[in-house]
This record gives C-alpha cells, structure tokens and sequence, in this order.
C-alpha cells in the first residue's frame, strides 16, 4: 500500500511540475509575438516617387524647391523668423522661374494642383519676418503641398514625413525632414522632439 502511495504522490509531483513548466513556456512564446508586433507598428513606411520618367530640369527644380523648403523648416525649429523670411523669398524665386513646359502632361496635372498653394504660403512667410507664430501656420499648409508634390516627383534626396499630434492646436501637423532626428518646427525648444516619423521618401 505505501509503495501504491508512493508512486501516485511521485506521479503528481511529475505532472504537476510539467504543467508549470508548459505554463511557463507557453507564456513566454505568447510574449514573443506581442513584443514583435509592437516592434512592428512602429516601422517607417517606404515611400517611392510615382514618377520615375522626370526629366532632368524638374529633378533639379525639385530639389531646388526642397532644400528651400528645408532652410524654412530648420529656421523655424531654431526659432529664427528672419532666415525663415529669407529662405521663403528663395522659394518663391524657384516656383516662379520654373519652366512648366518640361513636365509631360499628366505631371502637370499634378503639380498645378499645388503650384498656388506653394507660391501663396511662400509669400506670407517671406512677408512675416517678424511673426514666427504665423510663418509656422502657413507652413503646416505649405507642407501638406509639398508633401504631395515630393510623392509625385521626389525631392533630390531621402526625406522624412514627419508628424506632431500637438500642432495647430491639437489638431496635429506633419513637415518634411532631411533627418530621422525630429526636430520640431512649430514648438522648436518648447518641444524639440515632439512627432514621429511616419515614412521614408525615396
């Protein structure tokens, strides 16, 4: 009878030590997935230019129009309202002696869709010198533009769509970066890193 005792309690013992130790196993490979899925929800999207047949006078026009973009974008995360001012002007100038007649006609298409946007909001940050609150505001819309016209036709270099949640008054804004370190251009030192980046421009 002891020995029937004895092989029972020994047969728990063993049964019981397997179930934790599947236990155990099986919660660390249910942790695995979920440690890799929210690694995975936060990978930048790649992104490639639609046009690929743009001839070599846009190209350059492109990155011309770009890295002005660019000079406006670091101005305004270093708080700088002048060479903002400046930059704009530059931006301006390209827009307005860019030779349309280089794009085919479905480039064209898509690029007057945003040609008087750009211009527009070009202007008032060139004209506001001296109000950085309102430069950044028509740069969030001058972004958006840009934005689509850098998707269609590439900017002459990797870009980063970037985006903060808090601009615009919670009502969130993206920007253009030439860098994956966010750098914010609507709150500049108040919040430097506040965004994301969301895709990889090719």
């Amino acid at each position: 009878m002891k020995k029937i005792v004895f092989g029972l309690l020994t047969t728990l013992t063993v049964i019981t030590y397997s179930c934790n130790n599947n236990a155990s196993n099986k919660q660390t490979a249910e942790q695995t997935p979920t440690t890799q899925l929210a690694e995975d929800n936060t990978e930048v999207k790649m992104v490639k230019a639609s046009f690929t047949n743009v001839d070599a006078g846009v190209a350059t026009y492109m990155k011309q129009l770009t890295d002005n973009y660019l000079q406006i974008k670091n101005a305004l995360v270093g708080g700088k309202a002048e060479e903002a001012g400046n930059a704009a002007k530059k931006l301006s100038a390209a827009i307005k002696g860019f030779d349309k007649s280089l794009l085919a006609a479905d480039q064209k298409k898509v690029y007057d869709q945003y040609e008087a946007g750009l211009k527009e909001n070009a202007e008032h940050i060139a004209q506001s010198s001296n109000n950085l609150e309102h430069q950044r505001e028509r740069f969030a819309d001058m972004s958006e533009g840009l934005y689509a016209v850098v998707k269609a036709f590439g900017g002459g270099k990797t870009l980063y769509h970037d985006h903060c949640p808090m601009a615009k008054n919670g009502n969130g804004a993206m920007w253009l970066s030439e860098t994956k370190e966010i750098k914010n251009p609507y709150f500049g030192e108040k919040m430097m890193e506040c965004g994301e980046v969301e895709e990889e421009i090719q």
